[in-house]
């Protein structure tokens, strides 16, 4: 007798254990930073003799880490809301025109997605010393939103293409223009996944280090800040409290994403 569950349904026990190694090998070496970062020793090393809270108080008493900091924080939010607005207009004129070459454009916008970053960043820190432009965090926010916009189209047109376009044909023949039926009908409807695509884009922004190693100039990012201080071992445990931070609010952020698209889900249902 054949079983009455669906086989996509059923269990897979090999791919269950597969899946706890992967995210054992992928997870576990992480949930050590911040485990030493509370060790009393500068170096890295079994057993940890003490517990301390002083590479916490010299990381938020250093200037220039606040400083750094702050630089990649404003580089984040900009590229966050600059990508995702042009992620909107592209996934909307994706979805909702008919253009010739169509096929051939999204081609070429989703093209820094499988580019190496560091081809990326030498290509436009040679464009930027042939026009004369200085290295600044505006140039840094330039290149991020060059690999952060394929990001923001891949977030949103799956929104786009999911909800029912009568919604905006209603409101045309209410009598609504294009423009507030974007902002009115479109825009809420879609708004999950814009809020996605901002998480997104900030946290790959946040993240990158080649392009603002190539065009950050003077104003250090904060991935520059941490790659420079691993040269001198008693700065180390100052960056391991700092990644745990980062960890810590990078597992927030995500939760909290998490959390409200199924609150989008649940009410829809």
């Amino acid at each position: 007798m054949k079983s009455e569950i669906p086989y996509i349904e059923r269990p897979n026990r090999p791919l269950h254990i597969y899946a706890i190694c992967f995210l054992g090998f992928l997870y576990i070496p992480v949930l050590f930073l911040p485990l030493f970062s509370f060790s009393d020793s500068i170096y890295i090393k079994f057993p940890i003799e003490g517990w301390t809270l002083e590479w916490y108080k010299q990381m938020f008493a250093n200037p220039l880490l606040s400083h750094s900091l702050m630089n990649s924080l404003k580089v984040g939010s900009v590229t966050a809301v600059f990508s995702t607005i042009l992620g909107v207009l592209g996934a909307k004129a994706v979805t909702r025109y008919r253009m010739p070459g169509k096929t051939p454009v999204v081609f070429i916008i989703m093209l820094p997605l499988v580019i190496p970053g560091m081809i990326i960043g030498v290509a436009i820190l040679i464009l930027l010393n042939r026009v004369g432009v200085p290295l600044s965090l505006l140039t840094v926010t330039t290149g991020h939103s060059l690999i952060c916009v394929p990001f923001a189209i891949a977030t949103l047109i799956p929104r786009f293409e999911g909800f029912d376009k009568s919604m905006e044909e209603a409101s045309a023949d209410l009598g609504e223009n294009a423009w507030w039926t974007f902002w009115r009908v479109t825009m809420p409807m879609v708004f999950p996944g814009v809020l996605a695509s901002l998480l997104l884009c900030f946290t790959v922004s946040f993240d990158e280090f080649i392009l603002a190693f190539f065009l950050a100039g003077t104003e250090a990012t904060l991935p520059i800040y941490m790659y420079g201080q691993l040269r001198f071992p008693d700065r180390l445990p100052s960056v391991l409290a700092l990644g745990a931070c980062i960890l810590v609010i990078s597992f927030v952020v995500i939760f909290f994403s998490q959390w409200m698209a199924r609150t989008e889900k649940n009410l829809r249902s």
